[in-house]
């Protein structure tokens, strides 16, 4: 089980303490900042019409599926990056990354013309209302570009978290979010001499943010990254590496996939509700991605600091840290959940929307709180300490059978057989992270994800 070292060897608070604050911070922050975008489109456009709203959180859900697939390139870009960086591996690390941002950049291509060729196609999963179909349709056009943009720079980022610069990631992204929620307000009101675009600025301040991240993402990337881009490896790729990088990706991939589809797939019953139910929910979303961001900061932070340690060989040290995080995010869950119901009488007085969104919105959030504690645990283990071992596969099948066997037919059945009202629905689909939780913690305890990876 590698190597045996003595407690005072394996732990020091102080050191496991401010490692960890000096990644999770970070990250979590540079989280919060993404979500605050998501955030401004919704609130500014609440502002406007309550159709406008509606529409860009159907169409966002697109961008969250695209998110999803440079999710699980990042998630397996990080295991190895973790592992060969505590190993000091350099020449593995720019290998992996050369393949992953060149598949990355075909997926956000395939993304880019969809949405810019047939975004009423797409629009049309989540909703039948010709308003919303037309109005998400316009915001997609404009974001194509982005797609592109975001897939290289979520790549480089992660390398900088993986590199010991998580910062140098947070500094940039969170400067990009300021950018975005100014031209948010410049071209959704028509400030500073701009004409009023409503629902075409949101989409015109988004795609122009990303822009600026990726050239910013770059030329940090050229001048301080001890990763470097090599053509040779961009255009060749190491066979026995990518074998290694699917082996143990393809279950954090695919868990990401089924997990997000899963997701969305909410979003699609909500959105057969009616304009009120995907108004409410989509306000729902926005405060719960605020505030998760602290079990996304302590996931990602986790899966780095027992990846490092599992790449030097010391399995003893990595199975103590996962346990004292393992702590941790029952602790951020339950401070998540208390967070979200003081927020609501602030979140409910500055939206626009009629009573019946209003209604729907206290008590989606009052529902959102209880699986808080189900969130924070399960996203610090499936998506950073199972991963951080190459042991996902666990987490894949978990999600399968949770969302596909048991919430989205649940929430189909009571939406459209049973047709239960809008917050029994809400509910039942929102039971998905407590169902999941004590299988989980069960498959922790066996230890399996305690390996090292690197060759």
């Amino acid at each position: 089980m590698g190597v045996s070292l003595s407690s005072n060897e394996i732990f020091s608070s102080r050191e496991f303490y401010r490692k960890l604050a000096s990644l999770v911070l970070p990250i979590a922050f540079q989280s919060f900042m993404v979500s605050v975008v998501g955030a401004s489109d919704a609130l500014m456009l609440a502002r406007l019409d309550q159709t406008a709203l509606s529409a860009v959180s159907l169409a966002t859900q697109v961008l969250f599926i695209a998110n999803l697939f440079f999710g699980g390139f990042n998630a397996g870009l990080s295991i190895f990056a973790a592992q060969y960086w505590g190993k000091g591996d350099m020449l593995s690390i720019e290998k992996v990354f050369a393949y992953v941002l060149r598949s990355t950049l075909a997926v956000s291509l395939v993304f880019s013309l969809l949405t810019l060729f047939c975004p009423s196609l797409l629009m049309g999963i989540y909703t039948k209302d010709a308003d919303l179909v037309r109005e998400g349709s316009e915001y997609l056009r404009i974001v194509s570009p982005s797609f592109i943009f975001s897939g290289i720079s979520f790549m480089y980022q992660c390398i900088f978290k993986n590199s010991e610069r998580a910062l140098v990631s947070t500094v940039i992204s969170s400067t990009c979010v300021l950018l975005n929620v100014v031209l948010n307000a410049v071209m959704i009101y028509g400030l500073l001499g701009f004409p009023m675009l409503g629902i075409r600025g949101a989409a015109l301040a988004t795609s122009v943010a990303r822009l600026v991240e990726l050239l910013w993402t770059l030329g940090t990337g050229w001048k301080k990254s001890p990763v470097k881009l090599r053509a040779g490896f961009f255009f060749s790729a190491d066979k026995v590496l990518v074998r290694d990088f699917w082996k143990y990706s393809y279950p954090v991939f695919m868990n990401q996939i089924v997990w997000g589809a899963g997701f969305s797939m909410y979003s699609v019953i909500m959105g057969h509700l009616g304009s009120d139910a995907v108004a409410a929910n989509s306000i729902a979303n926005i405060v719960k991605n605020l505030v998760t961001c602290f079990s996304i900061g302590l996931a990602s932070g986790s899966g780095i600091m027992v990846g490092n340690e599992l790449g030097r060989g010391r399995l003893d040290r990595a199975k103590i840290y996962g346990s004292k995080i393992c702590h941790a995010a029952l602790a951020i869950g339950a401070l998540m959940g208390g967070v979200i119901f003081l927020l609501i009488p602030i979140v409910s007085a500055n939206v626009s929307m009629s009573d019946e969104a209003l209604h729907y919105l206290k008590w989606m959030l009052i529902m959102t709180t209880y699986n808080m504690i189900g969130k924070s645990s399960n996203t610090t283990t499936n998506c950073g300490i199972f991963p951080a071992g190459g042991d996902a596969k666990f987490s894949m099948i978990c999600d399968i059978i949770d969302m596909w066997v048991i919430a989205v037919p649940a929430g189909l059945v009571s939406a459209f057989v049973f047709h239960l009202p809008v917050l029994w629905v809400f509910f039942i689909i929102n039971l998905d992270e407590m169902i999941k939780l004590p299988a989980i913690y069960l498959y922790y305890t066996k230890y399996r994800w305690l390996k090292n990876l690197t060759r």
